[in-house]
């Protein structure tokens, strides 16, 4: 595999840079670099910017470090998950506080395109689905579909995938698995017809095939850790990109930026302020921004994308 196998074109790029400001100068952090399509931008932004890259796929570094190249000398590559930005970033001390930080959530194409990474429900795809590659640590979608409880797969399902059958489905996974294991996305969507009948359309298999991925990674989780994490990364002024894809994600987004941008969050019934009462910040987008017309036509996986932007106090 060559790095060039990674290339594509990053979504919200120039709403990005609008929002970042790298030309301020700094050091940035890309904690989802993927293959350094918004870190290539934000390094040709100034010649004084500086970057730290993160992502927990050792392919998608190889593409980075290949798509940087004579301005590779000006970033800094550490294979890692963005939940533990704070210890991975600790260990480039000399940087110093960041003026940004960018989170790209989506999966790339090269992950999604790659049929031994287990992102798509192309027959014959073995379900992995771990953002890590294909021997990453952790479960894989199969061993999380032939060991989990009904319960659990029922809620993952429903949380995750926002499936009003997700009982059914549940039921019909235990129902299989106990005849042969789950292996390729194949047993997968055999569940998915039978629950919901034939002719399933693509994007259906591809919210609830994203609702495993979620499990597989502990994405939520990850997520809220991270913009906490980075957070305390950022100087003051600093500021904080998210680019989400997925309507669960969005949200943790948006409640995190408008808590932070208020003086008190005590629940209303206490009659004294006992939390920080101080802002911590200011939003720099009221809504989320989305891609125009013509970037989804060029680029339709950028169709779901939603950018929400946050400043430090």
């Amino acid at each position: 595999m060559v790095a060039d196998d990674f290339s594509h074109e990053p979504v919200l790029a120039e709403e990005v840079l609008e929002l970042l400001e790298p030309g301020r100068g700094g050091t940035f952090l890309d904690a989802t670099i993927g293959g350094a399509g918004h870190a290539e931008r934000i390094l040709e932004s100034d010649p004084t910017v500086r970057l730290i890259g993160l992502d927990r796929d050792p392919d998608a570094l190889a593409a980075a470090a290949r798509r940087l190249g004579v301005r590779g000398d000006r970033a800094s590559l550490i294979r890692g998950n963005f939940r533990n930005a704070p210890e991975l970033v600790a260990e480039l001390s000399s940087e110093g506080d960041l003026a940004g930080a960018l989170l790209d959530l989506g999966v790339s194409s090269h992950q999604i395109d790659t049929t031994a990474r287990g992102f798509s429900f192309r027959r014959g795809t073995p379900l992995n689905m771990r953002m890590g590659g294909t021997t990453g640590g952790g479960r894989t979608a199969a061993e999380i579909l032939n060991t989990e409880s009904e319960e659990r797969l029922g809620i993952l399902f429903r949380d995750y995938g926002e499936e009003r059958r997700w009982r059914a489905m549940a039921r019909e996974i235990v129902r299989r698995r106990s005849t042969a294991p789950f292996r390729t996305a194949d047993d997968l969507v055999g569940v998915f017809t039978a629950v919901l009948g034939p002719g399933l359309d693509a994007s259906t298999k591809a919210r609830l095939f994203q609702a495993l991925r979620i499990e597989v990674n502990d994405e939520m989780t990850a997520l809220l850790e991270a913009l906490i994490g980075i957070r305390g990364l950022l100087a003051s002024g600093g500021r904080f990109v998210v680019i989400a894809y997925h309507s669960l994600e969005d949200r943790i987004v948006k409640n995190a930026f408008r808590d932070w941008s208020r003086e008190c969050v005590c629940p209303p019934q206490l009659p004294v302020c006992r939390c920080r009462g101080v802002a911590l910040g200011h939003l720099l987008t009221r809504k989320p921004v989305r891609p125009r017309q013509a970037e989804v036509e060029r680029n339709p996986r950028a169709r779901s994308a939603r950018l929400r932007a946050w400043e430090k106090a």
